[in-house]
C-alpha cells in the first residue's frame, strides 16, 4: 500500500476514507481531523484555555497533546479513582506524559480529597461502578475547571464511544441523553464549556496515532467495567463496522447534524429547573446533588464499615 498523501509506503489503512497513510501522514490526517471537529462544532476560541481530562488511557492523552501541538493553552487533569494498582498505574502514565512535554498537570485525589474510591461509592450508593465513576468525574472535572478559570473542559471521548453510548439511547429512546449527545455542550451558570475533540477519530485510530507517536498510556481496562453495556455495543458495532466501513461516522455525524437537534430543547428545559446544591453550590434538580448524596452515603457506608 502507498500513502494517499506522499505515495511513501504505508503503515496503517483506514478503509472508511477509503484511504492508507506512512507514519507522519497519518499523524498529520488525526490532527486534521481533530482540527475540523474543533472548526466545525466552534468548540474552543482563539486565546481560550482548556482543561483537559486525563486517564492515563490512549484518548484523553492524544486529545492533550494535539490540543497543545494545535496551539491550544491546555493542561491536564487527573482524577486518582481509588481503584487500587489500576489507578496507581493510571497515574504514573499521566504523570509521566506530562513531564515528558513540559505540560501542567493538575491532580485531585478521590480518597484524600473527598473521603472515598469508586468501589466503596459504588457499593455504599447502590451504583454500578460505572454509574458512580461517571458521577464523581463529571461533577469534579467540571468543579476543576470553574475553580481553574478554565471556560472549555475537553475529554478524550472518540468515535466508538459516541457510536456505543447514541445506540444504547436510541435502543431505549433517552430523549434526555439524546439532547446532550453533542460534541459541545455550551456553558452555563455553574458549568464549563464541554467538548470530544477527538469525535471524528476511531479508537483504532487513538491507539495507531499513541503507537506511532511514541505515546506510553495504560492499556488495560478498568477491572471494574466487567459487564458495561457500551462494551457490548462497541463489540457489535465493529462487527458492522467491518462488513460496511464508515458506517458508525456516519451514525454519529449525521445524528449530529440531522437528528440532536430535535432533543436539544430537553437540554435547555433541564438547566432552567436547576437551582445551586446546598451542600456544594453545584447545579442541581434537587435540594442536594447527586455527586453530594453519593459522598454522604460512600463516607456513611465506609464508617459504619
Amino acid at each position: 500500500m502507498k500513502c494517499r498523501r506522499c505515495r511513501e509506503p504505508a503503515v496503517i489503512e483506514v478503509r472508511r476514507h477509503n484511504a492508507a497513510f506512512c507514519g507522519p501522514c497519518f499523524v498529520h490526517h488525526c490532527r486534521e481531523q481533530v482540527r475540523r471537529a474543533i472548526d466545525h462544532f466552534h468548540m474552543l476560541g482563539e486565546g481560550e484555555r482548556v482543561l483537559v481530562a486525563v486517564s492515563g488511557g490512549k484518548d484523553s492523552l492524544m486529545a492533550w497533546e494535539v490540543l497543545s501541538d494545535l496551539g491550544y493553552d491546555a493542561d491536564g487533569l487527573y482524577l486518582g479513582l481509588g481503584i487500587g494498582e489500576y489507578s496507581d498505574e493510571s497515574a504514573r502514565y499521566a504523570r509521566a506524559f506530562a513531564d515528558e512535554r513540559g505540560l501542567k498537570l493538575h491532580e485531585i485525589d478521590l480518597p484524600a480529597d473527598y473521603g472515598y474510591d469508586i468501589p466503596t461509592g459504588s457499593s455504599a450508593a447502590r451504583r454500578t461502578p460505572c454509574s458512580a465513576c461517571g458521577l464523581s468525574k463529571r461533577h469534579l472535572f467540571n468543579q476543576a475547571a470553574l475553580d481553574g478559570g478554565y471556560p472549555v473542559l475537553a475529554t478524550g471521548h472518540n468515535l466508538d464511544d459516541e457510536a456505543a453510548v447514541l445506540l444504547g439511547n436510541v435502543l431505549r429512546w433517552e430523549e434526555e441523553y439524546l439532547g446532550r449527545q453533542y460534541p459541545v455542550l455550551p456553558a452555563g451558570p455553574g458549568f464549563a464549556r464541554k467538548i470530544k475533540p477527538l469525535v471524528r477519530l476511531t479508537e483504532r485510530e487513538t491507539a495507531a496515532y499513541c503507537v506511532i507517536r511514541g505515546i506510553d498510556y495504560i492499556v488495560e481496562e478498568c477491572p471494574m467495567a466487567g459487564g458495561n453495556r457500551h462494551l457490548g455495543y462497541k463489540e457489535d458495532l465493529n462487527a458492522l463496522e467491518d462488513r460496511s466501513p464508515g458506517s458508525k461516522a456516519a451514525f454519529v455525524l449525521r445524528f449530529f447534524e440531522r437528528a440532536q437537534p430535535r432533543f436539544a430543547e430537553t437540554v435547555v428545559e433541564e438547566r432552567e429547573a436547576l437551582r445551586p446544591c446546598v451542600t456544594c453550590g453545584a447545579p442541581t434538580p434537587a435540594e442536594v446533588c447527586a455527586f453530594c448524596r453519593l459522598r454522604e452515603r460512600a463516607r456513611s457506608g465506609a464508617s459504619n464499615g
